[in-house]
């Protein structure tokens, strides 16, 4: 199936690595000309350097999607050096694994400016280009456990809820402009970031790492976590012109971990 990306520019968030990469390399390989942007800057420029063996267009923009002024600084740079922008992949990574009672207050405000305001920033400054393009996309990255709440984590639990409610919002209200908005909701996949959300529940329960990874990969009727690639394969459909009818969808790439019918 040709997914329609040759030539289309996309700007992606936490791209240097794991699933923000993946999905900037499965874009790069269908011809998309791509901005990638994450704050490590050796991070990004090594990612950059593995993806211009696709012999499309790379830029690399470092940059904090905490701090409110990132978001138009990545659009404006997208749209100085690619002309354009056509997808928007939103990915913040996600906030630190903690019980409610050990969290304060100043912990929840951050969690709200990466996984939340990161996206309101983002897409209020890519509105504009987005209105100019034939086929208009934004994904964010949120997580399972928006549909099922995951021990430990009530930081991503509580603020991917807000954050896919946006997303939701804003595919009725802008659908008749012809953009579409999606979220792709992933569940234990192979990242650095599960390896750490394992080692902090190892700590905790005072076994090991492998353990712990062994009883997670029980609870998925596949018997194993998903890799980043399979995730990316589901992202870039989204986001490409061949789901030009999927918009507002929760889309849950998860190895049927997720019990619920709905």
């Amino acid at each position: 199936m040709d997914l329609g990306l040759k030539g289309k520019i996309a700007l992606l968030t936490g791209a240097s690595r794991g699933l923000g990469f993946a999905t900037a390399q499965a874009l790069a390989k269908e011809g998309a000309r791509i901005a990638i942007s994450a704050r490590d800057e050796k991070r990004l420029a090594k990612a950059g350097d593995q993806l211009a063996k696709y012999k499309t267009d790379v830029i690399s923009l470092p940059g904090d999607v905490t701090y409110p002024d990132t978001g138009f600084k990545l659009v404006g740079s997208t749209f100085a050096v690619l002309g354009g922008l056509d997808l928007l992949f939103i990915n913040a990574g996600g906030p630190p694994p903690g019980a409610f009672d050990e969290l304060e207050e100043a912990d929840w405000q951050k969690a709200i400016d990466l996984s939340f305001m990161s996206h309101v920033r983002l897409i209020k400054a890519a509105l504009p280009f987005l209105r100019q393009s034939s086929s208009p996309a934004v994904l964010s990255v949120a997580s399972i456990s928006v549909k099922q709440p995951i021990p430990n984590l009530v930081l991503s639990n509580s603020i991917r809820a807000a954050t896919v409610g946006l997303i939701k919002t804003l595919a009725l209200e802008l659908g008749h402009e012809g953009i579409r908005f999606n979220a792709i909701l992933p569940s234990w996949t192979q990242t650095e970031r599960v390896e750490q959300l394992m080692a902090d529940r190892a700590k905790r329960k005072g076994t090991s790492i492998a353990t712990e990874i062994a009883a997670q990969n029980a609870q998925s009727p596949l018997g194993r976590m998903g890799t980043p690639e399979e995730f990316a394969k589901a992202a870039v459909f989204l986001l490409s012109p061949a789901a030009s009818y999927l918009t507002g969808v929760m889309l849950p790439v998860d190895g049927g971990t997720y019990k619920g019918l709905y």
